[in-house]
């Protein structure tokens, strides 16, 4: 039998999913749930962030070890082909398309986390040195450009790739899911091996000029 807690994630899943995170009250989550407690998420999650570290803490684990799986057999490898980094970046989240635990939801979620400007959780959630994303970042570094790193490149790839499995697991359930995501990996791999344009070093180099202490 599922519990008030899980019945309250599920029900947060799917509303963060269908209408985004700022779309939905508490409230409305506790009534979707069928909790009988009117205050049921402020017992058991406090407040928005608490229910949304729930809502990760559920599926990240087994993100979180697919991808050091493949950044083991990486570094145990003598190939440094950066496909193989893009895959190890996309693999463990597409694998949440098939998911009827919540996993679709998950990814519309963690996209919603990524692509916005204001944190709702706390950083060190997403941040946390001993993860495998900030594992996987130091070893692509080093077959980035300096330019490429020092624009982010890597978190473009991590944008881009998250939006478009959200936008996947949105329009799902789909018959066609191995195509999409190596497909993905390809196109991470182009923006990861994207060369940095005179013009953009450039501008670049005049955006850092005027940030230093220096210049005024």
């Amino acid at each position: 039998m599922t519990g008030t807690r899980e019945r309250l994630i599920a029900a947060a899943e799917r509303l963060f999913a269908e209408r985004g995170i700022d779309g939905v009250s508490l409230r409305e989550i506790n009534h979707a749930s069928g909790a009988k407690n009117a205050i049921a998420v402020q017992y058991h999650f406090k407040d928005r962030s608490g229910m949304i570290m729930a809502i990760m803490a559920k599926h990240q684990p087994s993100v979180e070890s697919a991808r050091h799986t493949l950044l083991d057999r990486y570094e145990a490898g003598d190939d440094r082909d950066v496909r193989l980094l893009a895959a190890a970046l996309v693999r463990p989240l597409a694998a949440k398309l098939a998911d009827t635990g919540g996993g679709p939801e998950f990814l519309q979620i963690r996209a919603g986390l990524l692509n916005r400007p204001d944190p709702v959780i706390p950083p060190e959630m997403l941040e946390d040195p001993a993860s495998s994303i900030c594992r996987w970042r130091d070893l692509v570094e080093p077959l980035l450009e300096a330019d490429a790193a020092r624009l982010h490149q890597r978190f473009t790839a991590n944008l881009y790739a998250s939006i478009e499995l959200a936008r996947r697991a949105r329009s799902g359930p789909h018959t066609d899911d191995r195509l999409f995501t190596s497909y993905l990996i390809d196109v991470v791999t182009a923006i990861l091996g994207a060369p940095v344009s005179p013009e953009t070093r450039r501008l670049a180099d005049e955006r850092d000029a005027a940030r230093s202490p220096l210049s005024h």
